[in-house]
């Protein structure tokens, strides 16, 4: 099978400094360890980079840069979602797509449309889009869940929209999408937890947190499960099981932060309303990370 973007992708945190400016080293850093690490493609401006503290010119930036430093050598996609469809089709309209592979349009939150409503929304992002869409169900985040047949009723609408990053966690939801789906339109798991399960039912891959820190181990996870190596591809999933708890005890990007301290890839800063994991969570991953070594 052939999809640009199947495989392992990471959403990228934003790495920030003691003054919490952004950290372009760590970000160069942890663009390299990505390429290094096998991941097949980065995700830039999603939940997991803090992206709603960020101001507009920082997002610029950031896309930019990331774009530079890549080089080419992965897919890029941007997330680009908003609970103002209006001002979202006006964004894109506005934006420069040179080296942006495709966008990832997250559900609109806090409004909590109806299911007519984030079809009429969708239908609108994807006809303003010049690149492939991705859609983005995520409603432990958005207060809504966008269901199978909405899921399937938008992924119909065009050969434009070619994927559903889905994150409701509910496995049956995954199957009735994949089972459903017409050829053009995949699912990749949006849940570190779920890869494994999500592609033994069909779903092409993962948009993971924990790879930002661990991309080789993520990466081989996925690649082993898409080539249906059980045995491995589930020894993967053992090893890192424990550490996706932890990091995700306290929230993401908190926990994966704090790993990547320990690592040494990152600092441990994060923009208010995120604070940093307590020392108790914070030691826990640093035993737990000497567990995986």
């Amino acid at each position: 099978m052939t999809h640009p973007f199947l495989g392992a992708g990471v959403a990228l945190i934003t790495p920030f400094n003691e003054d919490k400016s952004i950290d372009y080293k760590a970000l160069e850093r942890l663009i390299e360890n990505q390429v290094q690490g096998g991941i097949d493609y980065l995700v830039v401006l999603g939940t997991t980079g803090e992206t709603p503290t960020l101001s507009e010119n920082e997002k610029k930036e950031i896309v930019r840069f990331v774009i530079d430093k890549n080089a080419g050598r992965l897919k890029i996609v941007v997330g680009m979602g908003g609970n103002n469809t209006s001002g979202l089709v006006e964004s894109i309209q506005n934006a420069n797509f040179d080296g942006v592979d495709a966008i990832l349009s997250v559900t609109p939150y806090y409004n909590k449309p109806t299911q007519e409503g984030l079809f009429q929304h969708f239908k609108m992002v994807i006809d303003a889009s010049p690149v492939p869409v991705i859609l983005y169900n995520v409603p432990g985040r958005t207060g809504v869940n966008m269901d199978a047949d909405t899921t399937l009723r938008i992924g119909r609408l065009s050969d434009k929209v070619i994927a559903i990053k889905e994150a409701s966690g509910d496995l049956d939801q995954f199957a009735r999408i994949i089972s459903k789906a017409p050829s053009h339109f995949k699912l990749i798991s949006g849940d570190d937890g779920l890869t494994l399960p999500a592609i033994t039912m069909g779903a092409i891959g993962v948009i993971s947190v924990i790879a930002n820190a661990l991309p080789e181990k993520l990466s081989q996870l996925t690649h082993t499960s898409l080539r249906g190596d059980t045995a491995i591809s589930g020894q993967l999933h053992l090893q890192i099981a424990e550490m996706l708890k932890l990091i995700f005890k306290e929230g993401s990007p908190c926990g994966v932060k704090a790993l990547m301290e320990i690592m040494g890839i990152a600092k441990n800063q994060l923009r208010l309303p995120l604070v940093s994991v307590s020392p108790a969570t914070y030691t826990l991953i640093e035993k737990q990370l000497k567990q995986i070594n």
